[in-house]
């Protein structure tokens, strides 16, 4: 297929080169135009903007910031209007649902199909191609981008448009939650005396472990706090499940409590680690290097 990228950050990156390793024709577009340019030697063609990439594909996928930065691109830079009848956009970035449908029913109302498909599993999975895909939108629409969903990790239709990304926030809320209660549980046993490192041994295999026990834990064992998902993106996310809550009359008091303990890490200068830096603030809390 003829794909448009629009996005070359820490997940745009290898996404697209998962894409041109499984034979897809690939147009990339980055608003900082150098981070874009080692995928030309990869086989892309790389665009002066966002409209010229997305004209020349027949699917275009977003991998962008937020929902305004993904606005801006779509309709404040023309790229909307480049596309023609029939073509289908991909937002993979994780926004509101509220802000997804927006969009899929201003493209909608061009001729233009959308999937709002946020992922999950970080840089490692789309190095790999192993990211779990949310997709909301129409069924037909889901079955057209399977192609290149394939290249990228397993995909799942959650239903209309804005399931994508609440599913994604569903995610994103027990994801940043369980960062939360490995940290604490960790600095709780190191505080008392225990080996760390041996403790997430032990209770590895029981109730207690998980994918975050066991990749973040050892990043917390060993603070390589390097940004894989960013502690900035983290609280971006738990600020937009606080905010779908209040739209739809949810009340998510664990939610809320966490939002506060991500906040206080970023006013704390630890926005640019990785989202199990959150160690690093409740480490901070209680005077513990």
């Amino acid at each position: 297929m003829k794909v448009a990228v629009l996005g070359i950050g820490l997940m745009g990156l290898p996404m697209a080169r998962r894409l041109l390793q499984a034979g897809h024709e690939v147009h990339v577009w980055n608003r900082t135009a150098a981070r874009a340019e080692p995928l030309a030697a990869e086989g892309a063609t790389v665009h002066a903007s966002a409209a010229q990439a997305a004209a020349a594909a027949e699917c275009t996928i977003t991998m962008l910031e937020n929902g305004p930065v993904v606005d801006e691109v779509l309709f404040g830079l023309g790229t909307a209007q480049a596309l023609g009848p029939g073509q289908l956009v991909i937002d993979m970035s994780s926004i509101r649902p509220a802000e997804a449908r927006a969009h899929a029913a201003r493209l909608g109302a061009r001729g233009t199909a959308h999937l709002d498909a946020p992922v999950s599993g970080g840089t490692v999975g789309a190095e790999q191609g192993t990211l779990a895909i949310m997709a909301g939108g129409e069924a037909r629409d889901f079955e057209r981008a399977l192609p290149l969903f394939a290249a990228l990790g397993r995909a799942t239709h959650v239903g209309p448009h804005g399931a994508g990304q609440l599913t994604k926030l569903a995610n994103q809320m027990i994801v940043g939650i369980t960062i939360g209660a490995v940290a604490e549980a960790l600095l709780l046993a190191a505080k008392g005396g225990a080996d760390m490192a041996q403790v997430r041994e032990a209770i590895s295999g029981g109730f207690a472990d998980s994918r975050i026990l066991q990749l973040h834990g050892q990043r917390m064992v060993e603070r390589d706090f390097a940004p894989r998902g960013r502690l900035s993106v983290q609280l971006k996310d738990m600020r937009n499940a606080l905010a779908t809550a209040q739209e739809i009359g949810f009340d998510a008091p664990i939610t809320q409590l966490f939002e506060s303990l991500y906040a206080a890490g970023e006013a704390h200068g630890l926005g640019g680690l990785d989202h199990s830096g959150l160690f690093v603030e409740l480490a901070r809390r209680n005077a513990m290097e």
